[in-house]
């Protein structure tokens, strides 16, 4: 298969072009920065040469989009909004202009789509969608997605939890505390965290492309979320550290301002659930926390 990964330098890009290239497929990336001769040159808000490269794709990719792992301030905010429909936008564009388009395009979004909830399970059917900057975001990306409707184009919103891998994302940053004595549980650690295996995020990729009959929003996570405290804990079996200092919300308040990032990363509760995944006959390498831990903590 071609392959274009929009946005694709970043962990779960890395990640996908790996996974896909090694099955033998023709994987490029769209980026700012090019530096290998897969790479092609975009500024993610204006067509250019780039958009031959959609023509005979089977399949388009868009993670672009400002890391959220910031202060949200009035600038940040516009450059999160803006990269995210800028990027959707512009690839619509270009898809509407190739010839022979690509058969599926999965966008990113994310399951801060959801309210915070420490009770209701979020499914694609029946979650709860409300009304924060965080929130709007993932409903502004998703109606700029959905917006436009190409007869031969099958859409797919990737609505992704915390990915846990070894070479980026959230799991270095909650090993490297938990070494340093501060992997107790943040707030009252009760907030649900829902997760994938950076393994099983790969591979929900490729049952969406296989599968033609799943389309529109899709959860992907693991199906079973816990708690922030349990997480911490099971880490800290893992790392055979004993203790880990529990942060109070005041001081994760305080240590954002110096970290230039927010509390929501950590307190919102995502509980969610990947209903349509699980339907559709999708198979989890990694079940459990304790699975995916065992096989991120191998050397």
């Amino acid at each position: 298969m071609k392959i274009i990964i929009a946005g694709g330098t970043g962990f779960l890009g890395e990640n996908l072009e790996n996974y896909f290239s090694k099955k033998g497929n023709e994987v490029y990336i769209l980026t700012r920065n090019p530096k290998r001769q897969n790479q092609i040159y975009w500024d993610a808000k204006t067509l250019g040469e780039w958009k031959n490269t959609l023509e005979n794709a089977a399949v388009l990719i868009n993670l672009t989009g400002k890391s959220v792992d910031c202060r949200y301030n009035e600038k940040n905010k516009q450059e999160i909004y803006s990269s995210r429909i800028d990027s959707t936008k512009v690839l619509q564009q270009a898809v509407d202009q190739s010839i022979n388009k690509p058969k599926l395009w999965m966008n990113a979004s994310s399951a801060t789509i959801y309210v915070h909830s420490e009770k209701h399970l979020n499914t694609e059917e029946n979650g709860i969608i409300g009304d924060d900057f965080s929130m709007n975001i993932c409903k502004s990306w998703e109606a700029e997605f959905f917006k436009s409707e190409n007869g031969n184009v099958r859409k797919v919103a990737l609505r992704t939890s915390i990915v846990l891998g070894k070479n980026g994302g959230a799991f270095p940053k909650l090993k490297m505390i938990t070494k340093l004595g501060l992997g107790g549980k943040q707030g009252r650690g009760n907030q649900y965290v829902s997760w994938i295996h950076i393994g099983d995020f790969c591979k929900v990729v490729e049952w969406i492309i296989q599968n033609e009959d799943i389309s529109g929003a899709v959860n992907v996570r693991a199906p079973n979320p816990l708690s922030n405290e349990e997480l911490m804990k099971k880490i800290r079996r893992q790392l055979k550290i004993p203790f880990g200092l529990n942060s109070p919300v005041w001081q994760l308040e305080l240590a954002s301002l110096f970290l230039g990032t927010e509390t929501e990363l950590l307190l919102k509760s995502r509980n969610v659930y990947p209903e349509r995944l699980i339907k559709s006959g999708f198979q989890f390498s990694y079940l459990n926390l304790n699975e995916a831990l065992y096989n991120l903590f191998e050397y």
